[in-house]
């Protein structure tokens, strides 16, 4: 399945694992890289740039195959050192850069003159057009269904894909509500030249996530999450749970973001994934668990859904195709 993007990144697949805050470590982007997706580290999940050089490393001790490493940018009290950041990033020698949150503007001429890839996630077809202008090399677009940050427009990815693909030159990952081989040949029929997928990659053997969280997923259906910060302008969806109910009940009684900081501590969502204490804070995950029904290896997941949706191409869309010709 080779497409614009695996030759442009120099990967096998046209699957991405995108980076997620405490997840993106070493053994789950080494794993994807090793069964010809592309893994991403989540770079600020490293306390230090110097504890992500180390994690650079130890994915190079896992894996020869091409990786790379998310730089997600967003407002902050206490802004972490984006630029130490992006010079360990340089300073190892990783090819690709994943760039979430803000305008990559500010970051990309030390990255291209590195020679390296920059791949930008963006939520509308807006953003996607700035992101071009600026100069990255492909782009991520976000629909309404996936986890984390969907944006203001709520647009789902059936019309959110298409619109993009239509405006856009460079390259195109589809992300939100993907889980599949179905997922994979719906986007690339709707014009993306392969997936980004977040909560699919979650539930893998080597996501490094309590079980509990896992298992969760499995269990969970498209109807177990939460839209926080809708009244602030800044939607978060999130599994559905004691805390994300409690925070959507204080926005609708007209609470401030200081009224619910607390409950969304990033530290308190840590403790989900690392302690299995599903009630602890809130985290991230999309509608598409309603789609994941076991916990396989990142090899297993990537080489059924490539062959899977190669199946569909050939059998029951080139099949469709010749009955509605025939007709």
């Amino acid at each position: 399945m080779r497409t614009r993007f695996t030759e442009a990144f120099g990967v096998e697949h046209p699957i991405v694992q995108g980076g997620m805050m405490w997840v993106g470590r070493a053994e789950l982007a080494a794993a994807v890289s090793e069964a010809g997706g592309l893994g991403i580290l989540t770079g600020l999940t490293q306390p230090t740039p110097q504890a992500l050089r180390e994690e650079i490393a130890r994915t190079r001790d896992l894996t020869d195959k091409p990786f790379g490493v998310n730089l997600t940018i967003l407002p902050s009290i206490s802004p972490p050192p984006y630029a130490e950041y992006r010079q360990a990033i340089i300073d190892s020698g990783v090819p690709i850069v994943e760039i979430a949150g803000a305008n990559p503007a500010t970051h990309l001429p030390f990255l291209k003159d590195a020679g390296i890839k920059v791949l930008h996630k963006c939520t509308s077809v807006k953003h996607a057009l700035k992101a071009q202008q600026v100069g990255v090399d492909a782009v991520s677009i976000d629909g309404f269904e996936c986890a984390g940050h969907p944006g203001e427009n709520d647009t789902p990815g059936l019309v959110l894909i298409p619109a993009a693909a239509r405006e856009l030159e460079i390259p195109m990952l589809a992300s939100g509500g993907i889980a599949d081989a179905r997922g994979l040949v719906a986007a690339m029929a709707l014009g993306a030249d392969g997936v980004n997928m977040g909560t699919r990659f979650l539930c893998t053997v080597e996501s490094p996530i309590a079980r509990v969280v896992k298992e969760r997923i499995v269990a969970n259906s498209e109807l177990d999450t939460k839209l926080i910060f809708r009244t602030l302008r800044n939607t978060a969806r999130v599994a559905d749970n004691a805390v994300s109910r409690q925070v959507v009940e204080i926005e609708r009684g007209g609470g401030t973001f200081e009224d619910v900081r607390e409950l969304v501590a990033g530290a308190r969502g840590r403790r989900v994934y690392e302690e299995g204490d599903l009630d602890a804070g809130i985290w991230s995950v999309g509608q598409c668990q309603g789609l994941i029904h076991d916990v396989p290896t990142c090899a297993e997941l990537i080489e059924t859904m490539v062959r899977e949706a190669e199946a569909l191409i050939a059998g029951r869309l080139a099949g469709s195709i010749v009955e509605a010709v025939a007709r």
